[in-house]
């Protein structure tokens, strides 16, 4: 896996062997980051369920202000920390070894998020109960794009239940990407 474009462009990372972590392959970081673009630039990047780091280490790369990590695997989180050495993006970086709705609940009151990123576990209901947290939460603001990779048949019909709406959705071979925002919020996903 390597960082696709911006100050660390092609530099590669360590990730974890094994199936504990899917790193998002570099064809579609690229796609990701093809769609928003234009808005890392400047942003507060939220990278949940970390892996390796590589979403947020990309968006730093491209200019994103801050990144976040949020990992709970301690193994995990000394690769995100040595990518971001290894990148010399640490200086604008958090990282939380902890469990997803653990460090949300920290987070609340000390940061408001431009894009939040989550790769969770698939198959288990975890971007669900993120998307309840943050449906209540002032981690996001009201344009905030949240974005949820999931295996290609998860459910997202509950977010309008949770005040939230599908803006898109980018479906690969194995899985997705599924951009949400608050509902009534215009945008040019």
């Amino acid at each position: 896996m390597r960082v696709i474009a911006g100050s660390a462009k092609s530099l590669r990372l360590k990730t974890l062997d094994g199936l504990d972590t899917r790193p998002t392959t570099d064809r579609i970081k690229e796609t990701l980051f093809n769609i928003i673009g234009p808005s890392v630039y400047g942003s507060v990047f939220l990278d949940l369920f970390s892996g390796s780091g590589g979403i947020g280490i990309e968006a730093l790369s491209r200019g994103a202000k801050e990144a976040v990590f949020v990992e709970n695997n301690p193994k995990a989180m000394r690769y995100i920390k040595d990518n971001l050495k290894f990148t010399r993006l640490e200086h604008k970086a958090s990282t939380m070894t902890a469990d997803v709705m653990h460090a949300l609940y920290q987070l609340e009151g000390e940061k408001v998020f431009d894009i939040i990123f989550m790769d969770p576990p698939y198959d288990r209901g975890l971007e669900r109960r993120v998307l309840d947290y943050l449906s209540g939460s002032e981690l996001v603001y009201d344009d905030t794009t949240i974005i949820a990779e999931a295996s290609r048949d998860t459910d997202f019909s509950y977010v309008e239940e949770l005040g939230f709406t599908v803006i898109r959705e980018k479906i690969y071979k194995t899985n997705k990407h599924v951009f949400i925002e608050k509902a009534g919020v215009e945008d040019i996903c």
